[in-house]
């Protein structure tokens, strides 16, 4: 556990964040899915219409519960709870033993550390997570559909070609009825400007569940005892 601890602190934090600490890469793989090597996307039926199925989607989802597991690229594993609140509110609540905690307010992205007494703070926008959390990004607009063996999957890589630095994130879509938009969020693939990745899956989605906004407030670990 220190050591999937330490490498949260130092190679991955699950929203692809630039600074100090190593950008933390997020991918979460869809159950069964495999992203195939890239082609034209010309070979995938109408490419277009899915890039816009799948934005549709994200920004149908007004809150949203689930499980994650975050696995770093030795294989470790931690797991937790995400919650999303538009517009660009998150929450990774992870399981206990773990004294980090990753919050957005929907302006910035926040990583407490309780264990040690640090915090850090990005601009929603300097992160691959951006695509997902930041309202005014335009996701269509950077995205690429890449070929996927399941016909039911959709996969958008999103990387901003002017911002190199903000790192490349790969959504991983789920046709489901049930979900906004009729696809559901299942995994991600984020890729900071280094190439550092972190696994993330998501499972147990709930959607449009009540969230206070108290859910994205933290204690700052500086002025008071460790605790959350």
């Amino acid at each position: 556990m220190n050591k999937m601890i330490q490498s949260i602190r130092m190679t991955a934090k699950p929203l692809g964040l630039k600074g100090p600490v190593a950008a933390l890469s997020l991918a979460l793989g869809t159950t069964g899915a495999v992203i195939a090597p890239l082609a034209p996307l010309a070979a995938q039926a109408s490419p277009s219409s899915d890039v816009d199925r799948a934005v549709t989607a994200l920004r149908s989802v007004s809150t949203l519960r689930a499980n994650f597991v975050q696995t770093d690229r030795s294989g470790q594993s931690v797991s937790g709870v995400l919650t999303l609140k538009r517009p660009g509110k998150i929450r990774f609540q992870y399981q206990k033993g773990v004294p980090l905690l990753i919050v957005g307010d929907g302006k910035a992205l926040t990583m407490i550390d309780y264990e040690v007494r640090q915090v850090q703070r990005w601009p929603i926008r300097n992160s691959p997570l951006g695509a997902l959390l930041d309202p005014s990004k335009d996701v269509a607009r950077f995205a690429k559909q890449l070929p996927t063996n399941d016909r039911d999957v959709v996969s958008l890589q999103v990387r901003d070609p002017k911002h190199p630095e903000y790192g490349t994130i790969t959504m991983i879509f789920v046709r489901n009825g049930a979900a906004p938009g009729g696809l559901q969020l299942d995994s991600w693939v984020a890729l900071d400007s280094q190439n550092k990745r972190t696994t993330v899956r998501l499972s147990g989605h709930q959607y449009g569940v009540a969230v206070d906004d108290k859910t994205f407030r933290w204690t700052d670990p500086r002025r008071t005892a460790p605790g959350r």
